[in-house]
């Protein structure tokens, strides 16, 4: 009987990432809703879990970036496919926008709700408050300049991963000139991203935890019935997400002859981790992992997805078009159209390049609310719904950059239709399952 037991057990099928991580979801609200405590208590697992996923993303991405261009690539290949990259992110960037200013001026979600500037948010909006201040004067050059390290192992240990991706170019290229004896550094690095890869495995078996008590620490804190209070925020800025992901969904995979169900499939998991962590790194593996998979090739995902984590922001930018006007409505001042555009045309400027700034967010919100005469109390305001705000925009901007990479490819000519058309999800969490079984 026993062994019989043991034989039908074997033959289930083990949940998928994505139902396992739902499930972490779910768990962990009815843990912060009912026992607060304790979700505050368990957070340190959250920080556990997205510490593991940033001391693989240095080398995961060094290694994947440099095989594939070094493989493959070229001055010339390099110059246009970043041309291509750069404009798409920026008419995305613009799409997103004006998305945002539509929703803010139809749906008005700043009417009504006085600026109370809770005791909590008070440190906090300090600190954001320094922080605008020290990249007010962020200029293109600023940018520019940034993107390259005085230091790689700097770089790395501090997750800067435009410098990374800028040192793995060079680096690329000059393996790639190298001819023969480049060729054992590269054979090393194909190793490495191979064992990453598996790295990455093992550490998603931590994920589900991991967004338990990330989201259980969130309820905790804040409790079900902040939702209540900012049910209006909160619901112009999802409904201004699903109008921008499903126009651009629909009309970019349909232009560039994507199936946007399979583009759908491979976006799943890392979608659901990003959702529920409300943090991109926690999806940037299985992102880079799964488009592979999906047929774009490695020096693709290695270049633009990574560039897309600075430069299209496409959720962060619309939910920024968002609150500038949400806190101008809240405190009563009317912006003319013209004063509008204005400030989009200073978000696409200011919002690129300083990802790595913490909160960066609300640290570009904050020098915005200066710039144009806006209350900073009003970010207090949002403060305490910024993590639900979060989750939505950076889950869009992790599907924005995954489907930016399918677009470069495509206009590259490199696109493999057979394995985008062959793409099945991961049902299980198949090699981590045999290297390393989950407990009963």
């Amino acid at each position: 009987m026993i062994s019989q037991a043991k034989q039908l057990f074997s033959k289930l099928k083990k949940p998928s990432l994505t139902v396992q991580v739902f499930a972490g979801l779910v768990i962990g609200i009815a843990i912060g809703a009912v026992f607060p405590a304790l979700g505050m208590e368990i957070k340190p697992l959250a920080v556990i879990f997205l510490r593991m996923i940033k001391m693989l993303i240095a080398p995961l991405l060094f290694a994947t970036l440099v095989v594939g261009i070094a493989g493959t690539g070229s001055h010339k290949t390099l110059g246009r496919m970043g041309a291509k990259t750069i404009g798409y992110f920026t008419v995305a960037t613009i799409f997103a926008l004006f998305v945002g200013l539509l929703v803010a001026n139809l749906t008005q979600p700043g009417m009504g709700i006085p600026i109370d500037l809770g005791a909590g948010n008070v440190s906090e909006l300090s600190q954001i408050t320094e922080n605008a201040h020290h990249v007010a004067g962020h200029s293109f050059w600023d940018t520019l300049v940034n993107m390259f390290p005085t230091s790689v192992v700097d770089a790395m240990a501090r997750g800067e991963i435009l410098q990374l991706v800028v040192f793995s170019v060079f680096f690329a290229l000059a393996l790639s000139a190298a001819g023969d004896a480049g060729k054992p550094v590269l054979q090393g690095l194909e190793s490495l991203a191979d064992v990453m890869l598996k790295f990455v495995g093992f550490v998603m078996v931590f994920a589900p935890m991991g967004v338990m008590a990330a989201i259980a620490a969130t309820v905790g804190k804040n409790g079900l019935s902040v939702l209540l209070v900012y049910a209006k925020l909160v619901s112009s800025l999802y409904l201004a997400l699903i109008i921008f992901m499903g126009v651009v969904l629909f009309t970019v995979c349909w232009v560039v002859r994507i199936p946007i169900f399979k583009f759908l499939q491979a976006v799943k998991e890392p979608f659901v981790l990003a959702f529920s962590t409300a943090s991109s790194e926690a999806a940037f593996p299985k992102a880079m992992e799964n488009m592979e998979k999906f047929g774009v090739p490695k020096s693709v995902v290695g270049f633009v997805l990574p560039t897309g984590y600075s430069f299209n922001l496409d959720g962060s930018t619309l939910y920024l078009a968002l609150a500038s006007l949400f806190i101008a409505q809240m405190a009563g001042i009317d912006m003319p159209i013209q004063q509008q555009l204005l400030m989009m045309l200073t978000l696409m400027i200011t919002s690129k390049g300083i990802a790595a700034v913490p909160r960066a967010s609300l640290v570009i919100l904050a020098g915005l609310c200066t710039a144009f005469g806006l209350p900073l109390e009003g970010i207090a305001v949002i403060l305490g719904i910024d993590h639900v705000l979060d989750m939505g925009r950076t889950s869009v901007n992790l599907v924005g950059n995954c489907l930016a990479t399918a677009v470069v490819a495509r206009w590259e000519g490199i696109l493999d239709d057979e394995k985008m058309l062959a793409f099945v999800p991961d049902e299980e969490t198949d090699d981590v399952s045999e290297a390393m079984p989950l407990p009963a």
